[in-house]
Order: structure tokens, then sequence, then C-alpha cells
């Protein structure tokens, strides 16, 4: 793979989601139509917490959006936007020590700076 003239940081951003089809859904668009992150890892969990002043305990699915720092912005948005949860959990994180050939991998299947 050919290193890309402006590199990136990588970065993670989690949510969680009701259901595993709305996960799969949008991350379908943010992976190959608008190339907003290179990968999406997730897995069910239990989830405990209030809501409307009501103890909730419901499953639900944890998924981690791997991207850079230059398309975080735009990939936050674009879940906000879509997520079927009226207030979303937008937790974003930063790589470190990340090994050079996947961040090559990352940057190189998302899409270049500037291009929408």
């Amino acid at each position: 793979m050919k290193q890309p003239k402006n590199q990136s940081d990588g970065m993670i951003l989690m949510s969680t989601f009701p259901d595993e089809k709305s996960l799969i859904n949008l991350s379908k668009i943010l992976v190959t139509d608008k190339r907003l992150c290179a990968c999406v890892n997730y897995t069910k969990i239990n989830s405990l917490y209030m809501w409307e002043n009501e103890l909730k305990h419901e499953d639900e699915f944890l998924a981690l959006f791997k991207t850079t720092s230059s398309l975080i912005d735009d990939l936050k948005t674009e879940i906000m936007v879509n997520h079927p949860y009226q207030i979303p959990e937008i937790v974003i994180l930063s790589m470190t020590g990340v090994s050079s050939d996947y961040m090559l991998w990352l940057i190189n299947n998302t899409r270049p700076n500037g291009i929408k």
C-alpha cells in the first residue's frame, strides 16, 4: 500500500445501538458508500441506564467505528443524524501505539481529505 502524503492519526468512535439491523445498515453506508471509516467492530452487550427517570436494563450492540482524525467530525455528524436513538452515545477515543501497517490500511480504506 502506498502511504498518503498527508498522514492522519487513528481514531475510534464508540456508540451503542438498539439492534443489530440498524447498526449494520448504517455501518455499510459509512464503510462502503461514504468511506468515513475503514472498519466497524461490534458485539452484543447488556446495558443498565437511566432514561426518563426510569432504570432500563436492555440488550444493545456496542460498535467501534475506526477512522482517521481528518474524518472523525464527518463520521460523528453522520452517526448523530442517522442514529435510531434520540440521544446517541458518541465517545471518541484516540488510537495510540498503532502499527504503521494498520495505520496505512486505515488511511487507505477511508476517503482522502476533501473528497465528499
